[in-house]
């Protein structure tokens, strides 16, 4: 065969892969679907979104390249980046995403967010699994705060994320108290909410000062904006347990 043609077809065929791939971000399966999962974004725009105590996503949030992406300057203000948070709230649920660092960027992935005025900031609700880089993140020394702990309340012995600037898996569970952590599809915390060891735990930490933390038994995602670095957020998928 001419290897011109040989050359070509192999364009052709690369160029079909890379767009192959690329639309099936942010798309269940057929499997996915019959399972009961359901997109929380649609790789186009923010709609289901907003900033919390806003009712839009604020300047420095954007849609790049089919991910979530955080975009802040030395120009952005604080509401620019506030914690990006679901419109949607939920009880009993199993959260799966991809996400990716720039160096040293730090950030995390909050759930049973109660968004009210007398809560300033996602965090005096939402427990939060951390996003910190490996190599030289603010909290990567840190076993209770690392990347992949409950922050401040379950540390972690393994880690299966690598450096920045690579797509990873986070998967949140949590079903009637019982809450499960996974990055890479391996289980990095298992623990039991609401019990007495939960509420030994936080009045040990520095949330003991906010009533509200880890109290509440539904609420919203939220994507911390306010931390170093950016970061990105696609295949975002969440179904009701």
């Amino acid at each position: 065969m001419n290897k011109n043609i040989i050359a070509s077809c192999i364009v052709v065929i690369s160029c079909f892969s890379v767009n192959n791939a690329f639309s099936q971000n942010n798309t269940l399966t057929a499997q996915e679907k019959q399972e009961g999962w359901k997109p929380l974004f649609n790789g186009k725009d923010l709609t289901g979104w907003h900033s919390y105590l806003a009712n839009k996503p604020g300047k420095a949030w954007k849609v790049e390249d089919g991910a979530i992406a955080l975009k802040k300057d030395a120009q952005s203000v604080d509401k620019d980046f506030a914690d990006l948070v679901s419109n949607e709230e939920f009880e009993n649920f199993d959260l799966k995403l991809e996400f990716k660092t720039d160096t040293c960027a730090n950030s995390g992935v909050m759930f049973y967010v109660h968004e009210a005025p007398q809560y300033k900031n996602t965090w005096e609700t939402g427990p939060e699994m951390q996003i910190d880089d490996v190599v030289c993140g603010p909290d990567h020394l840190s076993k209770m705060n690392r990347m992949g702990t409950l922050y401040d309340l379950f540390p972690i012995d393994s880690q299966y994320v690598g450096p920045s600037g690579k797509w990873y898996e986070f998967e949140i569970k949590a079903d009637r108290g019982h809450l499960q952590l996974f990055e890479n599809g391996h289980k990095v915390v298992d623990a039991q909410m609401w019990n007495q060891h939960w509420k030994d735990l936080i009045a040990a930490c520095k949330f003991n000062e906010m009533p509200g933390f880890g109290t509440f038994r539904k609420g919203h995602i939220a994507f911390q904006g306010t931390e170093n670095g950016k970061i990105w957020f696609r295949n975002i998928r969440i179904r009701e347990l």
